[in-house]
């Protein structure tokens, strides 16, 4: 999942990228609400973090801005303000969730895996597809009972992948919800991510591929073999 935090204060931003990216997700920053505002329109991101302090534009107006245009891009308001007020005329705004400074690293994460989750339409901390089991909450999975063991960000892959099941998911939109703007466009990262967690949702030879290959159109995540694919 690909995540924008706008933020002014340097330490904290650089703090919640760090912890955002070892969790797997892809991760833009900006310090003032002008260029939060730029990248939010010109990027497909799942969540946003955003401050309501910022330099340049407040972010409550980035905010009004943002669903001016009709975006329905999940927002998490941050913010050092706690009355009442302030946090009604968050939500009435249009943020999806607020959360005070300071604050506990591992809430925010808890909240943003929650926010993503329903940016798929579903609550759902759990999946099955044949004998894999996927646990969103715990982010393990397991495949006939048995631990697969996945780096952070081969995690998201499987995630995303999950959320979209059934839906062939193009290389583009792999890209723009898994990697953030540091990898370059033009690498086979796409291609070569896809080929190593083929092989670790391979528990054995004669395990049944999960992950398939559409022709010039994505991969897709499916309990059957579908036609026109390659495993």
């Amino acid at each position: 999942m690909r995540i924008l935090v706008v933020e002014d204060s340097a330490r904290l931003q650089r703090t919640l990228a760090v912890a955002l990216r070892k969790s797997g997700y892809a991760v833009d920053t900006a310090g003032d609400g002008e260029e939060g505002l730029w990248l939010a329109e010109s990027n497909d991101y799942d969540l946003i973090v955003l401050d309501l302090m910022l330099p340049k534009r407040d972010g409550l107006s980035v905010l009004k801005e943002l669903r001016r245009q009709g975006r329905e891009i999940h927002v998490l308001l941050l913010t050092a303000r706690d009355t009442v007020q302030d946090r009604v005329e968050g939500l009435q705004t249009g943020a999806d969730d607020y959360l005070v400074k300071p604050f506990a690293l591992e809430e925010l994460l808890a909240r943003v895996a929650a926010l993503c989750r329903r940016a798929y339409g579903t609550k759902q901390s759990r999946v099955t597809i044949a004998d894999l089991e996927i646990d969103f909450g715990s982010r393990t999975a397991t495949r006939a009972q048995q631990r697969i063991e996945l780096t952070a960000r081969e995690f998201q892959l499987l995630e995303y992948l999950a959320r979209r099941r059934g839906e062939v998911v193009s290389r583009t939109e792999i890209e723009t919800h898994i990697y953030d703007s540091q990898v370059d466009p033009t690498s086979n990262v796409v291609d070569s991510a896809i080929c190593l967690l083929r092989k670790k949702l391979a528990r054995s030879p004669d395990s049944a591929a999960l992950i398939h290959t559409r022709r010039g159109l994505g991969y897709v995540l499916h309990a059957v073999s579908l036609p026109d694919s390659s495993a």
